[in-house]
């Protein structure tokens, strides 16, 4: 499978409709406690907007930017008491299988180091959401094992922890 070609555009006022398709989607959150209401969504939109510390929130775009094929991001947490980056993402169905979310992986991974803020950038897939360990496997990350993690609030699933050490050593 050839990779398509991304890019990554700043999370904007008009990307609101794609968190409704993702997160308001069954399906995509599946692995994820359950789609968010219109209100959390919302919230979250303007977050996203606001941005917080280190990192940011994208659109993954394909076709030259015309069209929007999912969201990534990378975010500051605290983990197992050391400052990382979190990284997440989703592609839309229709866009799955293309190589689209590996090559936005590593894209974020290009940016989480050259923020250079963190030595890890972690990735918490579900350890029954297969396509998402199979990005975090082809994008570069080692896998740590099986953790809890919680997502969302409130709510503990088993996930596996997969790492990037941002300074090779």
């Amino acid at each position: 499978m050839t990779p398509t070609s991304i890019t990554l555009h700043p999370w904007a006022d008009d990307d609101l409709a794609l968190l409704h398709m993702t997160l308001g989607n069954a399906t995509m959150m599946k692995h994820l406690g359950g789609v968010e209401t219109p209100e959390q969504i919302t919230a979250r939109h303007q977050r996203y907007l606001r941005g917080s510390g280190g990192g940011g929130m994208f659109t993954i775009r394909i076709d030259g930017g015309a069209v929007i094929a999912g969201s990534i991001g990378f975010w500051d947490r605290a983990w197992q008491g050391e400052d990382v980056y979190e990284a997440g993402w989703m592609v839309l169905a229709q866009y799955a299988g293309r190589g689209i979310a590996t090559a936005g992986a590593r894209t974020i991974i290009r940016y989480a180091k050259a923020e250079g803020r963190h030595r890890f950038v972690h990735a918490y897939p579900s350890v029954e959401n297969q396509a998402s360990n199979a990005v975090c496997r082809s994008a570069g990350f080692t896998n740590l094992g099986a953790c809890m993690f919680e997502y969302p609030k409130g709510r503990f699933m088993q996930c596996a922890d997969w790492c990037v050490n941002l300074r090779g050593d």
